[in-house]
């Protein structure tokens, strides 16, 4: 039975390109799931944007003399550009400076405010005298209270991980002049987050303990053990969605307050365009909302916005957040500040047409339950003796040989052998598998899998040696032959989630738009023969090349020299 599914990407912030860390750890998940739950016959919205507000902008902007509009447009379109030739495959993609997203953030915030989930504080923050500006978080820099790092911002320290308040900053300067800051009196308005402890206590720590990952649990639960304080939704800044009410001059909305709204305003703006009821996605019990995110977001995406959600009273709360770990490059982490990382738009030029080579090795590396690291030996090896030797090897074997046996139409098999029915049913059950990883978010588990079947095929044209049965049994190498393609197709459905470039070549190959058979996934799991006998297919096509070591030796290099 099918299910509607709202599934949101966490919004890439806007001043940098895409990196290999993003793409593990969001981007390329939530792509897996998104097409995984469209081919097996649901109703998805998969839902994302640029996260154009904050401080790191405004900083951006003063170092380059440029507005931040200017920051966030170059930005937001590159981050666009970039996703669209990678594949991923949204919905809509939208971006928080859009007039919608105001719309939207400014209804919400009043909201909260008319329903009494706000309280008004006045306090103390520091302000930079020579520049009579308010020092939110990261304009400000000191030492860690907790790991004594000297470069901690104000809201969380890079080093160690932790958050917390400017107040609790050992030795605090402004990172705008590096003068000490001052103290001024200012009002903000705090979400009562507190209010929200014994229901976020009982949903995640006993409703959602045996269904969500572990890393996540974890996290909440240190959080709630630790007690949940009211938390500021606004800020001294000029850049932002003004806050809505008299008396806020000079305030905008609390970035992380108004960038996860940014998934309701994509969807309202996909809704506008395309006629539809955005109503359905965020309010209907039925749909299931889910959250890929980073673990750097799981407080926000688990613990305040399902407490601004519930504060509005009339949206649906996540079904799960499958946060993941984060990803290393070459034994370090990665740091877009030492230009330690592979850009995404760097890789699209050095490696055209290879975006699967990179979904896949991202996939099967996933930083899923702790931190992971890409090396570009194993991208490499991955590619030549995964994707080259057994898929691509694979599917070209079987093609030449329908080509060189049967001018390449597809022949009518046999009576099937035990050894036939063995390798379908070892297949068949690969599929069932498959279904399940997915479905419980393990895609590293699930990508093997499908490589899996390609190994299964490999073994059979091995096993069997249909170029030498050919000459005394040539009957024989018609089955072995139809249940060679029968693999073959099940890999070009099996392989949309994970390798959707690599699927389509696949599916063009064997000309699966004229055989009798919709090639679904429904159909494969009825246990249906999708190619028939007697259809031409085309002429074969190497789906994956070799990398050279002085390919990968200049991506090494070209790290070294960033540094």
């Amino acid at each position: 039975m099918s299910k509607t599914y709202t599934i949101t990407a966490a919004l890439p912030y806007t001043n940098g390109p895409i990196h290999i860390g993003h793409l593990s750890g969001v981007y390329i998940p939530a792509d897996i799931y998104a097409r995984f739950l469209r081919i097996t016959g649901n109703e998805v919205i998969y839902i994302c944007g640029s996260d154009e507000h904050g401080v790191p902008i405004t900083i951006k902007a003063k170092k380059e003399k440029k507005t931040p509009q200017e920051i966030v447009d170059r930005y937001h379109k590159n981050i666009e550009e970039s996703f669209n030739k990678f594949g991923i495959s949204f919905d809509n993609y939208s971006r928080t400076s859009a007039k919608i997203h105001h719309k939207t953030a400014s209804e919400f915030f009043l909201k909260l405010h008319d329903n009494g989930s706000f309280k008004e504080i006045t306090s103390e923050q520091y302000y930079d005298e020579e520049e009579k500006q308010f020092l939110p978080d990261r304009f400000l820099l000191g030492t860690c209270p907790k790991c004594g790092f000297e470069e901690s911002y104000g809201d969380q320290c890079e080093k160690c991980g932790t958050s917390h308040n400017a107040s609790d900053l050992i030795d605090p300067k402004s990172s705008i002049s590096g003068n000490v800051p001052s103290l001024k009196s200012t009002k903000h308005w705090f979400l009562k987050l507190d209010m929200f402890q014994d229901f976020l206590k009982k949903w995640i720590l006993e409703e959602n303990k045996n269904y969500w990952k572990s890393n996540v649990y974890g996290q909440c639960k240190s959080w709630l053990d630790d007690g949940l304080k009211p938390r500021a939704v606004t800020r001294d800044l000029d850049w932002g969605v003004p806050v809505p009410v008299d008396d806020a001059d000079g305030k905008v909305l609390y970035v992380w307050f108004d960038a996860p709204i940014g998934y309701i305003s994509s969807t309202i703006e996909w809704a506008e365009k395309n006629n539809k009821s955005w109503e359905k996605y965020w309010m209907d019990e039925k749909t299931e909302l889910v959250h890929f995110i980073g673990k750097d977001n799981i407080v926000f995406h688990c613990i305040i916005f399902p407490s601004m959600l519930k504060a509005h009273g009339e949206y649906i709360l996540p079904k799960n957040v499958p946060a993941n770990e984060f990803l290393n490059l070459e034994g370090s982490k990665i740091s877009t500040s030492k230009n330690w990382a592979v850009w995404l738009p760097d890789y699209l030029e050095d490696f055209p047409n290879k975006q699967d080579v990179l979904r896949y090795v991202l996939t099967i590396n996933a930083p899923e339950n702790k931190d992971n690291d890409f090396t570009w030996k194993d991208f490499q090896n991955r590619n030549n003796g995964e994707l080259v030797s057994v898929l691509g090897n694979f599917i070209n074997r079987v093609v030449v040989l329908t080509k060189k046996y049967y001018e390449s139409l597809i022949p009518d098999p046999n009576t099937l052998l035990s050894v036939d029915n063995d390798v379908i049913n070892s297949a068949n059950e690969s599929i069932l598998k498959i279904e399940q990883l997915i479905t419980n978010f393990k895609f590293r588990d699930a990508c093997t899998e499908f490589m899996n079947i390609a190994r299964i095929g490999n073994k059979y044209l091995a096993d069997e040696e249909p170029w030498k049965v050919i000459k005394d049994n040539p009957e024989r190498v018609k089955t072995i032959i139809f249940v060679s393609l029968h693999l073959s197709s099940i890999l070009a459905v099996v392989a949309e989630p994970f390798l959707p470039f690599t699927s389509q070549k696949i599916k063009n190959i064997l000309n699966y738009k004229n055989h009798n058979i919709d090639w679904s996934w429904k159909n494969l799991k009825q246990k249906q023969f999708i190619v028939s006998n007697g259809i031409k297919i085309n002429e074969p096509e190497l789906l994956f090349s070799r990398i050279e070591d002085s390919e990968i030796q200049y991506q090494i290099d070209k790290l070294k020299d960033n540094i």
